[in-house]
């Protein structure tokens, strides 16, 4: 007799399959947070009691919803990641009821304490759990390679990860992609996958329905409200799996205050998430050019922009900064060019405009860098350099393509020494450093570079700390207000603004 109990046998007992069974395949930033909402999603929510869609999401989910008290959960959640340290660091922090890393939002922070206390919200690394599924959510990552003489899109892990759904889930199963793919990847890299898996199991294509759905989370402040409370565009690789796609997004997200979109195919649907993130990349990347100039004739960009959007059609202009990073801008205005490439066999289709937005969003940490240069003699060999902020953006823990890496690089190559603080941070991954989490001695330093507008520098008594230090000071990203600025003048320390003159 066998007396092993696999991980796969331990989990359906702890999963209550008498509702729905929503699988999250990844959980990074924003497949944690997506498993999360979705345990909090209830047959009745009391700011939404009316809603007839919500009362269809119920009707769908099959969920009786009983009088009084708080509704049951509609969905039985499970995290699925890999079977590597970060992926069971993930797994275990969720189990747990902990977020895998700073969520920045203690609304967040709340949706999770309360998935845990309610018991509809587990994961683990064992892809057995996907025979468990009623709907997977596909959050993984897919990167770019960069070492290719034209970026390319490694489709391996995800074409991995969609064997393992096409192996394991039940006939009748819907999957929504939610990675932000090159266009066409639905129809002719995933579809074509599953299909074979199921063929395999002798199941025609048609056994699995297939949707895409982007996400458009913001970790930060808005972390949780950026998936339960914000649009969200769709479309189905058939009328029957968008119909399903539909009731299951109405059923998390707070449909009539934030109605969705459907659009007529997967590549409509993956094209629209694609362009979205090009059209910001390449206004930030635009900006860029008229900081220098600001800062050449001797003006304030930030003070222009602001006259600007008093105009309500310009009110979401860009400004200069010191960087473009996070997982998103930095890859996704490729992805156009990919697809016609490599998807459409249409090379001749060029894009000019989302490839140099790629270029000059990532040399933008270098503007910083040359500042510094300049009151240096020409020279950074032996400056002691302080970072603060190493996340790709404020109040947010995230080092993934952060500009500061950029940075930190280039000015290690020149013989300076750079030491780096985040409110948010303790280690640098992709460097292998540790990151100080409180404030040294300014006096330590030769100069003090500012990356990044997070609430603890915008507290900072920044003149009470640099006192008495000979610093350069470098604002790279409007951190510092003018009265800031003005102060730290009165002490004697050359302060420069990134968009500044």
């Amino acid at each position: 007799m066998n007396d092993c109990i696999t991980e796969a046998d331990a989990l359906e007992s702890r999963v209550d399959i008498g509702r729905p069974v929503v699988c999250v395949q990844g959980l990074g930033f924003v497949g944690s947070a997506m498993a999360i909402a979705v345990a909090n999603a209830r047959g009745r929510d009391n700011d939404r009691l009316n809603s007839p869609v919500r009362r269809a999401a119920v009707e769908i989910a099959n969920v009786q919803v009983r009088g009084g008290g708080e509704a049951p959960p509609l969905y039985s959640v499970i995290g699925v990641d890999l079977p590597n340290e970060a992926g069971r660091h993930r797994v275990n922090c969720i189990r747990r009821g902990r977020m895998p890393f700073s969520s920045g939002d203690p609304r967040m922070d709340e949706a999770l304490a309360r998935a845990h206390a309610a018991g509809n919200l587990t994961a683990t690394d064992d892809p057995d759990a996907f025979r468990l599924a009623d709907i997977v959510l596909v959050d993984i990552n897919l990167d770019i390679d960069w070492s290719a003489p034209q970026p390319e899109v490694r489709f391996g892990p995800l074409e991995r990860a969609m064997d393992d759904l096409g192996a394991r889930l039940r006939p009748g199963a819907l999957v929504i992609v939610e990675t932000t793919v090159p266009p066409g990847t639905c129809e002719r890299v995933i579809a074509p996958r599953l299909a074979a898996a199921l063929e395999a199991r002798g199941l025609p294509p048609e056994s699995i329905r297939l949707a895409h759905s982007y996400e458009r989370v913001m970790p930060g402040a808005q972390y949780y409200s950026s998936i339960v409370d914000y649009w969200r565009v769709y479309a189905g690789l058939t009328v029957e799996a968008a119909d399903l796609c539909e009731r299951f997004l109405a059923s998390v997200i707070d449909v009539e205050s934030y109605p969705l979109t459907r659009l007529g195919s997967t590549t409509a649907s993956e094209t629209a998430k694609v362009l979205e993130n090009a059209y910001r990349a390449t206004t930030i990347a635009f900006m860029e050019e008229w900081g220098r100039f600001a800062e050449a004739v001797g003006i304030d960009l930030f003070e222009i922009v602001g006259a600007i959007r008093k105009r309500p059609t310009h009110a979401n202009m860009r400004q200069p900064g010191f960087g473009v990073g996070g997982y998103c801008l930095t890859k996704d205005p490729l992805f156009g060019a990919v697809a016609a490439r490599t998807l459409f066999g249409r090379p001749d289709l060029m894009f000019p405009f989302s490839s140099q937005a790629v270029r000059t969003n990532n040399a933008m940490p270098l503007v910083a860098l040359d500042k510094l240069r300049e009151r240096s003699g020409g020279a950074l060999a032996g400056r002691r350099i302080l970072l603060l902020g190493i996340s790709y953006r404020e109040d947010v823990g995230d080092t993934r393509y952060a500009p500061s890496q950029i940075f930190v690089e280039a000015a290690e190559r020149e013989g300076a020494t750079v030491t780096a603080h985040d409110p948010l941070m303790s280690h640098w991954p992709e460097l292998d450093r540790p990151v100080l989490d409180a404030l040294p001695d300014a006096g330590r330093f030769d100069a003090v570079v500012f990356t990044q507008p997070s609430e603890a520098y915008r507290r900072l008594d920044v003149a009470g700390w640099l006192a008495g230090a000979a610093v350069d000071v470098v604002d790279a990203n409007n951190v510092l207000t003018d009265g800031q600025r003005r102060r730290l003048q009165r002490l004697g320390l050359d302060v420069v603004s990134v968009g500044r003159g």
